[in-house]
């Protein structure tokens, strides 16, 4: 019996048939078929338990939603607190809380002027997309081929036909996709002078971390300055220091005219995200400050604790043990490829956002399954099943990233035969 208080479950398969019956019946399936069935029971720091008692660590982060780990102890005394005094707060009125937090936001990126709230990362990409359109007065928006922006109505449309279509939400006239790395067939669109915006996550994450060419970010936003169109930097999985910096877009000496927050924002804790525009593309917060609603962005309680993040992110020791980390793993990762080049042949790197290739179409699902057998839990791209989204938290200490290795050295010849099985399948 598993009891929880609130309700209470006889196993684990009792739970993924209540799952599958009133939740999600694709999911469910999709990983009990991939042979990852988890259902996560306790978690603390890196750690995940799944209801069998299984032990992993945790290199999926859910983007980076746990950058700093499962229920981090100061984060949690953070929510608590702010119990005692705040609720979510009315979203029609000034706020302690939010205008604290929209300060704390606005001096991480100085040219920016105001912080407008969501409660996850698709909102911010909706309340981008619609500020490019009011500060441009046009429609279209372009985007990178295999990108991704969230699930919701605007923000579905910039990403892949997989999550569009399936909902009627392919726009080819208003939504204009070209490859990514290619400035040249961004230009060629640009200048036909209708653009509102081109946005691009720093690092495109769904798409398996492929780093940008040297000069292209500062070429696709000279274009759009060129051109009149807004450029607009999605931050959500490649901000709060996952690249090195505070935002993914510092590294690379830019200045978007919009960029995005989320997902680890809110610590992992409460819900929130944010969009950060300039002076100038926040005209309509003069015209019509109401134009844009949302009864959960910008929750006090959610603010409280974003304010919390950006203050730990500030941290000396936070950066350095940062940087800490993404060297031991760059290290690591060209010993593991020397002793499994066979099967593991290539590593995207920026800060602590990792992309590792496989020579199998689907190779990062065989290494998903093998490094959740072997007790760690990372994720393969949605879009390019080759590439193995390996994303380690901020704060790791190196006797767990020693064990990641070890586990991760331990796990390639299971890696090798589903390999193997897939191969003969094919």
């Amino acid at each position: 019996m598993f009891n929880y208080g609130y309700f209470s479950f006889d196993s684990k398969e009792a739970l993924l048939e209540k799952a599958a019956e009133y939740w999600n019946p694709g999911k469910t399936k999709f990983w009990q078929d991939a042979g990852t069935p988890m259902v996560i029971d306790r978690r603390e720091g890196y750690l995940l338990y799944d209801m069998s008692g299984k032990r992993l660590i945790d290199l999926h982060l859910n983007g980076g939603t746990y950058n700093f780990g499962h229920r981090h102890p100061e984060l949690v005394e953070t929510l608590k607190s702010g119990l005692d005094y705040f609720d979510m707060g009315n979203h029609w009125f000034p706020s302690v809380a939010r205008a604290a937090f929209a300060e704390k936001l606005v001096k991480t990126a100085p040219h920016m002027k105001y912080a407008i709230f969501g409660s996850g990362g698709a909102e911010a990409v909706e309340i981008a997309l619609k500020t490019a359109r009011y500060a441009t007065q046009r429609r279209k928006i372009v985007s990178i081929i295999k990108g991704y922006h969230g699930h919701s109505g605007l923000s579905v449309a910039t990403g892949d036909d997989r999550f569009s279509k399936i909902f009627l939400s392919d726009r080819p006239d208003e939504f204009i996709h070209v490859p990514f790395n290619d400035a040249d067939a961004l230009e060629q669109v640009l200048r036909q002078g209708d653009i509102a915006a081109f946005i691009i996550e720093t690092i495109p994450a769904t798409y398996g971390f492929p780093m940008p060419h040297d000069g292209y970010l500062q070429r696709c936003q000279d274009l759009c300055r060129k051109y009149g169109a807004k450029f607009i930097s999605d931050e959500v999985q490649t901000g709060l220091m996952r690249t090195g910096v505070m935002w993914g877009w510092q590294g690379y000496g830019l200045k978007p005219d919009i960029f995005v927050t989320g997902k680890g924002l809110g610590g992992g804790i409460y819900p929130i995200s944010a969009c950060m525009v300039t002076e100038e593309c926040g005209g309509w917060l003069h015209v019509d400050g109401a134009a844009h609603i949302s009864t959960s962005g910008g929750s006090e309680l959610g603010c409280l604790v974003g304010h919390h993040v950006l203050e730990m992110l500030e941290r000396p020791e936070v950066i350095s043990n940062t940087a800490f980390v993404a060297e031991y793993f760059a290290q690591s990762m060209r010993e593991m490829m020397d002793r499994h080049s066979d099967i593991f042949v290539g590593v995207r790197q920026r800060g602590v956002v990792l992309g590792l290739e496989f020579d199998h179409p689907e190779g990062a699902v065989a290494v998903s399954r093998a490094l959740y057998e072997n007790g760690v839990w990372a994720i393969f791209s949605s879009l390019d099943k080759r590439i193995l989204q390996f994303k380690p938290g901020v704060l790791l200490d190196v006797d767990l990233c020693q064990e990641i290795m070890d586990r991760f050295d331990a796990a390639m010849p299971r890696a090798r035969q589903l390999l193997k099985s897939a191969r003969r399948a094919a």
